[in-house]
């Protein structure tokens, strides 16, 4: 990895008790484990989640849970130029959030080969139906195809199963 990628990584991990702390300080944890979600039937979204979590060596932060969500629903990695590109989702997607601009920010600043990576991602947010506000908690024993059929363009799925880990 790089040392642009390296400062990204770190500076990831500096923020996030941070972020946590002042900026979800009233939100409230979903207190479920990694197991509990392989737990849930197969097909549903909690399922997924659970495996993304176990695939990457991850458990849930507390209080920032939608993160994975995210990274689940959209089918994207963890590398950290795909971390940035799901911000450019969200972004397109109508998140707001401190976290998210400065993500954005520092990203394509010392990351810009891989702007028009970033560019594709918006575009992908942009198209979608809204999701950056769902309160997954509440779904995660719907089915994550359907889920992502009610939001993305059929094309992207398309895409998205035959490249994802998460695909059937």
């Amino acid at each position: 990895m790089n040392y642009r990628k390296q400062l990204i990584v770190r500076l990831f991990k500096m923020s996030e008790k941070f972020y946590t702390r002042h900026f979800k300080k009233n939100k409230q944890a979903w207190n479920i484990t990694r197991s509990e979600l392989l737990t849930y039937p197969t097909n549903s979204f909690g399922h997924s989640l659970g495996k993304f979590l176990s695939h990457n060596k991850f458990e849930l932060i507390p209080k920032v849970e939608r993160h994975d969500a995210y990274h689940v629903l959209t089918g994207y990695g963890t590398k950290v130029e795909d971390e940035i590109a799901l911000q450019y989702v969200c972004f397109g997607n109508g998140k707001r959030s401190p976290y998210l601009f400065g993500v954005m920010f520092l990203g394509t600043l010392l990351l810009p080969d891989y702007l028009s990576y970033y560019l594709r991602s918006f575009k992908i947010g942009r198209k979608a139906h809204a999701f950056h506000h769902w309160d997954f908690s509440k779904i995660l024993h719907s089915s994550l195809d359907e889920m992502r059929l009610s939001i993305f363009p059929k094309h992207y799925i398309e895409t998205l199963n035959s490249s994802c880990y998460l695909a059937p």
